[in-house]
C-alpha cells in the first residue's frame, strides 16, 4: 500500500529517535469482542490457553452486557457471567501469563447501555442511542465511574481500556454544536475524553484508548492526561485514512498498533481472507519500525452498529446487532499468522505461510495446500441491493459459480490431521453457496420480466434451498456447540436463514 512505503521512510526521520529501538512488542495482545458471541466460560479459558500458548501476554475484554454489573443491573445482558465466573477467569488468564484489560465503551457504542429509559437523559439523540452527550455526565456522574470501580475492582490489570472510537454524532445536539463554535470538536473530545481518563487515574489505573477521533480531530490531543496509551487500529487502509498520521506519532503519548482477523466487510457470507492476511503482514512490521510498544489483533463479531426495531415512534422494542461474523472458531489460521508475525521484524510471506500451514495443520502436499488458499480466496465480493461490488460486469450468478468451485474444491480436500478445524472452512463456504443461492432467486424475483407464472417454480426452488440451509444449520450447530449458547446458535441460525423464509411465505401466501 503507498502510505505503507511513506510510513518506513517517516520512522527514519527525527521523529522515529524520540523512541527506543526496540523489535519487540512489550504488549503481545488479543481483543475479544463478546457483543453478539458470547463463549461460554470452558471456552473461554480454552481460547485462553490457545493464546498463551502461541506468546500473547494480553487480552483485551470487551464485556459489554457479559460483565455482571451490580450498580447498574440494567446493563448486563440474558449471556452475562457471575462475578465469580468473571474473577476465576481472570486468575486463571494470570497463571499463563495473560494481562486482562477490560474495555469499556464510554463515549460511541453504548447503545447497549443507553437504550434504557434509566439513562435517556444521557443520549446525543433520542432517536441514535448509540452515543452519550459529552457535556450532560461529569467527573461526578455515577455512570461510568461506577463500571470503571466495578472493573477495577474486579481486574488485576493496570490498564482499563475507556473506548472513545467512532465517535459519528460528535457535536451533533444544540448544547454540542454551540460547544463546537465556541472552541471546536478536538476540545470537545479531549476534553470528555480526559475527564474520563483521570476517572481511571484516579482508580490507579492506567487509560487506553481508540486513536482514530484523536487523529481526525488531533488539535487538542496534547491535553490528555500523561501515560495515555493510544491503539492506532488499521485494518488495511492508507495510514492518513482517519487525519495526518505522523500527528498520533509526535503526541509523545505510547502507542500500539491493532490490525484485525474480522472486519468490514466480513458477515456470515464473505470473509476477506486475503486483506486479513495482507493487514497483518503490512502492519504489525510498519507498527514495529514507528517504535509502538503494543500490538493488538482485534477480532469484531459485528459491525457495532445497530438497527433499533421500534414499538411506537418514541419506544424502542429491540436492538438489532447490524452484519454478524463467523465465529472465532473459524479463523486459527489468521491467529497463527498474527502471533507468527510477532516473532519475527520480517512481513509474513503470505503465500509461504499459508502453504506451510495446510501441510503441517492439514498434512496436504504443495497442490492440495495451493488448492485450498485457492478456495479461500476466489471472487471475494459482496452482493449489495442485488448487485455485485465491483467495477466490472459480474452477475450474482457468477459469484454462485465460484463459491461452487470452491465448495468442490474444499470436498476433493482430505486432510489427515485438525479435521474439526478443516470442516469450519467447508462450513463457511457451504453457508455463502447458500446465501448466493438466495440472492440468485431474489435477483429474479426482482427483474422486469418476473410474473405469476413463475412463482411457482421459484417456490420450488426456495423449499430445495430451504432443506440445505437446514443441513448446514445442523453442522453449524455441531461444531460451535462449544463457543456458543444455545440460545445463540439458535439466534445465528435465525439470521442466515430468515431471508429465504421469508420470501416462501411471501410467495406461497403461507398464513
Amino acid at each position: 500500500m503507498k502510505k505503507y512505503f511513506f510510513l518506513l521512510l517517516f520512522c527514519c526521520s527525527c521523529l522515529a529517535k524520540s523512541y527506543a529501538q526496540n523489535n519487540d512488542f512489550a504488549v503481545r495482545g488479543f481483543h475479544l469482542d463478546l457483543r453478539i458471541q458470547v463463549m461460554p466460560m470452558p471456552a473461554l479459558k480454552s481460547f485462553a490457553k490457545k493464546l498463551s500458548e502461541n506468546g500473547i501476554n494480553t487480552l483485551i475484554m470487551e464485556w459489554e452486557g457479559t460483565y455482571p454489573f451490580e450498580k447498574h443491573p440494567l446493563i448486563p445482558n440474558r449471556y452475562a457471567y457471575t462475578k465469580a465466573e468473571i474473577v476465576g477467569f481472570i486468575k486463571y488468564c494470570n497463571t499463563l501469563g495473560i494481562d486482562v484489560i477490560p474495555l469499556q465503551q464510554s463515549f460511541g457504542h453504548v447503545e447497549y447501555i443507553l437504550r434504557n429509559s434509566k439513562y435517556k437523559d444521557l443520549r446525543e439523540d433520542q432517536k441514535d442511542y448509540s452515543q452519550v452527550c459529552p457535556l450532560q455526565i461529569t467527573q461526578d456522574s455515577l455512570l461510568f465511574s461506577d463500571l470503571y470501580k466495578e472493573l477495577a475492582s474486579a481486574h488485576t490489570s493496570k490498564y482499563i481500556h475507556i473506548g472513545g472510537d467512532e465517535t459519528y454524532l460528535l457535536g451533533h445536539d444544540e448544547r454540542c454544536r454551540k460547544r463546537v463554535a465556541e472552541v471546536g470538536k478536538s476540545r470537545l473530545y479531549i476534553d470528555y475524553i480526559r475527564m474520563l481518563c483521570n476517572i481511571v487515574i484516579r482508580l490507579g489505573k492506567q487509560p487506553v484508548m481508540w486513536a482514530d477521533i484523536a487523529l481526525k480531530y488531533p488539535e487538542a490531543i496534547s491535553l490528555l492526561p500523561k501515560g495515555t496509551i493510544l491503539v492506532d487500529w488499521n485494518y488495511g487502509w492508507d495510514m492518513d485514512n482517519f487525519g495526518e498520521h505522523k500527528k498520533l506519532v509526535e503526541s509523545g503519548l505510547e502507542i500500539w498498533g491493532a490490525p484485525a482477523i474480522r472486519s468490514y466487510p466480513d458477515n456470515y457470507f464473505l470473509t476477506m481472507w486475503d486483506k486479513h492476511f495482507k493487514n497483518i503482514s503490512e502492519f504489525v512490521p510498519a507498527c514495529r519500525q514507528l517504535g509502538y510498544k503494543g500490538m493488538v489483533m482485534t477480532s469484531w463479531s459485528t459491525s457495532g452498529g445497530y438497527s433499533a426495531v421500534m414499538e411506537t415512534e418514541d419506544n424502542i422494542l429491540d436492538l438489532y446487532a447490524i452484519r454478524h461474523v463467523y465465529p472465532i472458531s473459524g479463523f486459527n489460521m489468521l491467529l497463527a499468522a498474527y502471533t507468527e508475525s510477532l516473532k519475527s521484524a520480517k512481513p509474513i510471506a503470505i503465500d509461504t505461510f499459508v502453504t506451510n500451514y495446510a501441510k503441517s495443520q492439514y498434512g496436504f502436499n504443495q497442490e492440495q495446500a495451493l488448492q485450498f488458499w485457492k478456495a479461500l480466496t476466489t471472487t471475494p465480493l459482496q452482493v449489495v441491493q442485488g448487485k455485485v461490488s465491483t467495477d466490472g460486469q459480474l452477475a450474482v450468478a457468477h459469484l454462485l459459480d465460484s463459491a461452487t468451485l470452491a465448495m468442490t474444491i474444499l470436498n476433493k480436500l482430505k486432510p489427515v490431521a485438525n479435521i474439526m478445524e478443516f470442516e469450519h472452512y467447508r462450513l463457511m463456504n457451504a453457508i455463502r453457496v447458500n446465501y448466493l443461492t438466495y440472492e440468485k432467486i431474489e435477483a429474479e424475483i426482482n427483474s422486469p420480466d418476473f410474473f405469476q407464472a413463475k412463482i411457482s417454480d421459484i417456490l420450488v426452488r426456495l423449499k430445495v434451498l430451504m432443506n440445505k440451509q437446514a443441513l448446514v444449520d445442523e453442522k453449524f450447530n455441531y461444531l460451535n456447540a462449544a463457543f456458543l449458547y444455545p440460545g445463540q446458535l439458535a439466534e445465528e441460525q435465525n439470521l442466515r436463514d430468515s431471508k429465504s423464509h421469508l420470501l416462501f411465505n411471501r410467495l406461497s401466501r403461507k398464513k
